[in-house]
């Protein structure tokens, strides 16, 4: 599998990044996980338009589902070619509705379906292309998964947005790399059930016996590198800070 790096900002985007946004490719399949504030505009340098086979958001919060709403745009109103064909979005009870009242001005109710097959998440394993996709529900004040991809014996997992949970722990076990949220900073905030913070991201990849960790959804006002020094401090493995644009194979 490779990833790509699309967004990584937490919260909004950053100066050097747009928000939560990974493409992860396979057999000439490109699945995208979340599609936040600015990632559309940093897709294209990554693929076409009309390139993506299916998406996943994991919640939805604007800084993981609002580019939808753009996307929406490009395939409904497609001049070269027509209107796009429907691709897969996956996504929590009620993500059609979300993304239509957040669009606001459609031409109808149904326009969306017209271009996006809406399917609704629930813990469990789905196929998407070649890929294997197994989901399970985190911890955040809304309906949120966390996902693990699987392709070949080789396996990647996102977090979503989420606080300390067993079921990301499960969800984790084992895996080759592990692409975790690290928003919060150790010892600064302290809000239960919202998001984790570099020593939490550490202490459930080492519980997890993850490969690699990779930190992301560090918001622009959190200073990364303490977020990766407290997970360094827990975490034995390999661990980096996610970059916009950066790929890895997995």
């Amino acid at each position: 599998m490779k990833l790509t790096v699309v967004g990584c900002s937490g919260s909004f985007p950053s100066a050097e990044s747009a928000c939560s946004s990974y493409l992860v490719e396979a057999d000439g399949y490109r699945l995208l996980l979340d599609m936040g504030n600015g990632a559309l505009g940093e897709l294209q340098r990554h693929c076409g338009l009309y390139d993506l086979d299916a998406v996943l958001l994991s919640h939805l919060h604007a800084d993981h589902c609002v580019d939808m709403c753009g996307y929406f745009v490009a395939r409904y109103y497609r001049f070269d070619g027509g209107r796009a064909d429907a691709i897969p979005v996956y996504g929590p009870e009620g993500t059609e509705r979300r993304l239509v009242t957040a669009y606001g001005d459609v031409p109808h109710e149904k326009c969306m379906g017209e271009v996006f097959d809406f399917r609704t998440l629930t813990p469990g394993t789905f196929t998407a292309g070649p890929f294997t996709v197994r989901t399970a529900r985190v911890c955040h004040p809304v309906e949120a998964f966390g996902f693990r991809v699987e392709y070949g014996g080789r396996s990647l997992v996102y977090s979503g947005d989420t606080g300390p949970c067993q079921a990301l722990h499960e969800l984790a076990d084992g895996c080759d790399l592990f692409l975790c949220e690290a928003a919060f900073t150790h010892g600064k905030e302290d809000i239960p059930e919202l998001h984790l913070n570099g020593r939490q991201a550490g202490e459930h990849a080492e519980r997890a016996g993850v490969g690699r960790l990779l930190l992301t959804h560090i918001p622009p006002w959190t200073d990364p590198q303490v977020n990766l020094r407290d997970a360094q401090a827990v975490f034995e493995g390999p661990a980096e800070l996610a970059k916009a644009g950066a790929t890895y194979e997995v």
